[in-house]
Order: C-alpha cells, then sequence, then structure tokens
C-alpha cells in the first residue's frame, strides 16, 4: 500500500506523524513543567528573591553583567539621597553644616534616572551629606516617607562603588532597585549552572570603578516585557513569573494565570510601620495583608497552592527595637501572640501527618 501513495501524500503522512509526535511530546512536557506566580506588594523583595535564584540556581552573574549594574548602583545612590534631602524639608530638618545646603541643591539638580557616571564633585557631595547629623536623623526617621531599603547600604559602601574598577557584587546586584512593571517570566535551568550604597562613595567615584555583586544586587532599575531562563531540576521545569507590585500593575495580570502550580507570596516584614508609594494614608503591610487575602479567594487560584514567604526578616530585627509593632496594629500585645501561632502551626504539622497515615 505504501509503495501506491505518491511522493505528495508521502510527504504530507510524514508531517502528520511528525505533528503527532510533537504533540505526544508537548503533553509529556506538560505534565513535568510547574508554574509558579510570584506575587506581593510593591517593594516586597520579588525581584531580589529572582536575582537570587539566578545566583544560587542559575547562571549567575559574569562580569560583563556586572557591569551593566554600573549605572544602576549609581542611580540607585542619586535618588536615596534625593529622597532625604526632600524629605529634610518636609521633616524641617536642618543641615548641621550650612555648606551642605549647597551640597543638597548639587544633588538635587540631577535627573537620577540619567546617570550614567559617577564624578568626583557630586561624590564628594553625597558623602559630606551623608557625614551630616541632620540627614542622619532624617534617615533615622525613614518610616515617615519613602526610602529604599538599600539606601544605607549603599552610601556605607560609597568608597568601593565610586572607584575607578568598581565591579558590583552579588550583593551588590541583589539590592539594587529594580521596580518591575508588566509580567516578567523566568524559567531557570538547575542542572546547567551551579546598610547602603551611600557609604560607599569614595569607592565609588573612582574613574575604574565597577560594581561588585552587593552593588548589584542592590542597585534598582525597571523592567519589562516577559524574561526566560532554562530551569530544569530533576527534569522538572520550574517557570517563575513576576509580576508588578504596584496596584497600578495588579490589574494587568491577576487574570492570566488560572493554571498555575504555585503561588509564592512574598510579604516584607520590615514595612510594618511604612506608607504605600502610591497612597500615603495607607499602611504597606495592610495592604499586603489584603491582596493575600483577595489573590487566596480568586477563583483562578483555587487550584493552586500557596506559599508565603515571610521577607526582609533582618530590616524587622533591627526596625523592631525602635519603632514598637503595637503602635501599628495594636492587636498585638504579648509573647502570647508568638505562642498561639507556633502551636497553630504545630497543630497543622500534627493533622498532616496523622492524614498521611490515615490515623485520622
Amino acid at each position: 500500500m505504501e509503495c501506491c501513495l505518491s511522493e505528495e501524500a508521502k510527504e504530507q503522512k510524514r508531517i502528520n506523524q511528525e505533528i503527532e509526535r510533537q504533540l505526544r511530546r508537548d503533553k509529556r512536557d506538560a505534565r513535568r513543567e510547574l508554574k509558579l506566580l510570584l506575587l506581593g506588594t510593591g517593594e516586597s523583595g520579588k525581584s531580589t528573591f529572582i536575582k537570587q535564584m539566578r545566583i544560587i540556581h542559575g547562571s549567575g552573574y559574569s562580569d560583563e553583567d556586572k557591569r551593566g549594574f554600573i549605572k544602576l548602583v549609581y542611580q540607585n545612590i542619586f535618588m536615596a539621597m534625593q529622597s532625604m534631602i526632600r524629605a529634610m524639608d518636609l521633616l524641617k530638618i536642618l543641615y548641621s553644616d550650612p555648606a551642605n545646603i549647597e551640597h543638597a541643591e548639587l544633588i538635587r539638580s540631577v535627573d537620577f534616572e540619567t546617570v550614567t557616571t559617577f564624578e568626583p564633585p557630586y561624590v564628594q557631595a553625597i558623602k559630606d551629606l551623608w557625614a551630616d547629623a541632620g540627614i542622619q536623623e532624617c534617615y533615622d526617621r525613614r518610616r515617615e516617607y519613602q526610602l529604599t531599603d538599600s539606601a544605607k547600604y549603599y552610601l556605607m559602601e560609597i568608597d568601593r562603588v565610586a572607584a575607578t574598577n568598581y565591579l558590583p557584587t552579588e550583593q551588590d546586584i541583589l539590592r539594587v532597585r529594580v521596580p518591575t512593571t508588566g509580567i516578567i517570566e523566568y524559567p531557570f535551568d538547575l542542572e546547567e549552572i551551579r546598610f547602603s550604597y551611600l557609604s560607599d562613595l569614595a569607592r565609588i567615584e573612582q574613574e575604574d570603578f565597577l560594581p561588585t555583586e552587593q552593588d548589584i544586587l542592590r542597585a534598582r532599575a525597571p523592567t519589562t516585557g516577559i524574561l526566560e531562563y532554562p530551569f530544569d531540576l530533576d527534569s522538572i521545569i520550574f517557570r517563575m513569573v513576576d509580576v508588578g507590585g504596584q496596584r497600578s500593575e495588579r490589574r494587568k495580570w491577576i487574570h492570566c494565570f488560572e493554571n498555575v502550580t504555585s503561588i509564592i507570596f512574598l510579604v516584607a516584614l520590615s514595612e510594618y510601620d511604612q506608607i504605600l508609594f502610591e497612597s500615603e494614608n495607607e499602611n504597606r503591610m495592610e495592604e499586603s495583608k489584603a491582596l493575600f487575602k483577595t489573590i487566596i479567594t480568586y477563583p483562578w487560584f483555587q487550584h493552586s497552592s500557596v506559599i508565603l514567604f515571610l521577607n526582609k526578616k533582618d530590616l524587622l530585627e533591627e526596625k523592631i527595637m525602635y519603632s514598637h509593632l503595637v503602635d501599628y496594629f495594636p492587636e498585638y500585645d504579648d509573647t502570647e501572640n508568638i505562642r498561639f501561632v507556633f502551636a497553630a502551626v504545630k497543630d497543622t504539622i500534627l493533622q498532616s501527618n496523622l492524614k498521611e497515615y490515615n490515623l485520622v
């Protein structure tokens, strides 16, 4: 029968067989692919989480990649100092050194989004400002205005960052603030791979400055579009999707992920005393709670597991010493709350194990 077929018919049959084989492969691959949706409010640490995944389980950052973060580190430094300069006026704090009024005007005049170099006059101005007692008081009151978490880190590393041979470290990269807009997708291949800028001003001002990995980690840069990286662990593909955290972004993505395997919801523990970027009358932690409640009640996610990731514990430990939780959440009174939580967790684990062994 085969010999009676025309060449055209044979070719058509071959194509049909190849299509069927591809469909079988696609069906098999779909079973071994897990889609993870990374959610949380703005600045909850989603982009940093992704960068950590790339460093630990991805291809990491080559020297060429790190050089791409240099200007972002510079921009993060200018953005942080400009935030504090504006807050000085808002909070009516005076500079301890009158000469820093002129330095503040110099830094204020810069459009930080266009910064690509770190010239000596700006480096020195930022160093002098950071050393000013007024700016330090302003930094201590940072919960009263918007300031990136990495501000102190970069300012403390200013000499290193300003150096002419500066190359960002992984920590620099992790701390770079990168606001995410749109949908960003990150597949990782695990088999193929194995306080802040302003303090480092002197290093950053050097002509041969190259950002360290720490500089890159702390830098902030806008990200748009869809990015993909292979992420294959034990023949299972993990596809991670990062989305914009600000309110204006959510409506663009929330309906797109009906069949996600799991949701990783990030909450910045240190934001219990901070206000929203979009609304100065709303608490960031309350916003996180509201979003989490909304997410887990959406019909699209009813068959998805949810992982609650409590982030920025180090900043919480530092802040809790002077900013009392009860001032913002009166329902928190004493250690009995913690005992209740641990008892509930222990109960849940016990129930799960009993069910697993058919004991309940």
